[in-house]
């Protein structure tokens, strides 16, 4: 029909305004946070775009459904206030003749947020876990910016580096200045470069260098040439392993542990995501109604306050089955009442004029 085919387009439109506004948004909310803390000398400055990257992929499936939800709003309110329903109502169409047009618009985004939620997910978060772990590791060296003093975590140590090379991990012109034990040790190298242990332990090894050792003008005082100096730059670390905690976990692996509560959860927070999706979207079909002659546009903050409840409710419900006080049937649950209360809607808004109170009167004495 011509209204599903004019309705398809402009869902179309306007979801990838919605989505280019909203990630634009929130990307460069992080993109902000990531720089200050490189700035601050917390992760490497070439780590940023990465874990951005791997940052957008994780928070995908809940972009996409805010995206749904208000495109679908957006647009069908718009037909209200330009009294288009108004002509499709009275061309002899009801509401729930819009409900495949805009279900032929969502589920295949449900789909695609499903393949996110299920597969790509889980393994953007242990990519992003294991990148971090890398940068970790040599966070002494690369994550000090050429010609700035830093400190050491253990403020123990402070170092200056000439030049950096991310590719080797390798920095030229080094100065360490090291305070244990109470003694000054004053050490300058032409390069150095991090090294890992069979044990884990992070050393740094500095080469053709002088160290200095004491006050000058003591008697203690001491300087010698090395060839190769190791100072160690903190304690054991775990290589990266599986996955460590249960974002990152693949879906395969939470059907085969459906007896651990936490895997039960994490499954039952997965599924949500693509049913989220389709319910919203169905719910945005009676929230959309809007009167021309009101000016009030009341249904709006209606939609933002279901949307935060639903999935301030599927939250809650997760960390319940997560903590085993409750089964999975409570996230159903959570799903089924927002249907029902879809439903609900939708069968008074195709008698607008009743007052809401009238039309779930009506509906009950149907069934009883």
């Amino acid at each position: 029909m011509v209204f599903q085919k004019s309705l398809t387009r402009e869902l179309t439109l306007t979801a990838l305004g919605v989505f280019v506004v909203l990630l634009a948004i929130i990307v460069s909310t992080q993109a902000i946070n990531l720089l200050g803390r490189a700035a601050e000398g917390q992760i490497a400055n070439e780590a940023v775009t990465a874990l951005i990257g791997f940052w957008t992929l994780g928070f995908f499936p809940v972009l996409m459904i805010l995206t749904v939800f208000v495109s679908v709003l957006v647009v069908l309110t718009r037909t209200w206030r330009d009294h288009e329903m108004v002509v499709w109502l009275s061309a002899g169409l009801s509401l729930r003749d819009w409900v495949w047009p805009i279900m032929r618009f969502t589920v295949p985004l449900a789909v695609l947020i499903a393949v996110v939620t299920l597969f790509v997910g889980p393994w953007a978060d242990q990519r992003s876990q294991d990148y971090a772990e890398i940068i970790k590791r040599r966070e002494e060296i690369s994550a000090i910016s050429p010609g700035v003093f830093k400190e050491s975590a253990s403020s123990s140590k402070v170092y200056f580096i000439e030049n950096y090379s991310g590719l080797h991990s390798a920095a030229t012109n080094i100065f360490m200045q090291d305070m244990t034990d109470g003694k000054v040790s004053s050490i300058f190298a032409k390069r150095g470069y991090i090294s890992i242990k069979p044990d884990g332990e992070r050393v740094l090894v500095l080469e053709d260098g002088k160290r200095y050792v004491g006050e000058p003008g003591q008697a203690d005082y001491q300087i010698g040439d090395f060839k190769r100096y190791t100072a160690s730059l903190g304690d054991s670390q775990a290589s990266t392993g599986p996955a460590s905690n249960r974002q990152s976990i693949p879906t395969s692996v939470l059907l085969a542990g459906s007896g651990n509560p936490e895997y039960r959860a994490e499954l039952a927070w997965r599924l949500s995501m693509p049913i989220s999706c389709i319910l919203l979207a169905l719910l945005a079909l009676p929230l959309s109604y809007y009167n021309p002659r009101s000016g009030h546009t009341y249904n709006l903050l209606f939609a933002l306050l279901a949307f935060f409840v639903y999935q301030n409710g599927l939250t809650l419900t997760r960390n319940w089955v997560g903590q085993d006080k409750v089964g999975v049937w409570a996230v159903a649950l959570v799903h089924a009442l927002l249907l029902l209360a879809a439903l609900l809607l939708l069968k008074h808004r195709d008698r607008p004029q009743a007052p809401f109170s009238h039309s779930l009167r009506l509906m009950f004495s149907k069934k009883s």
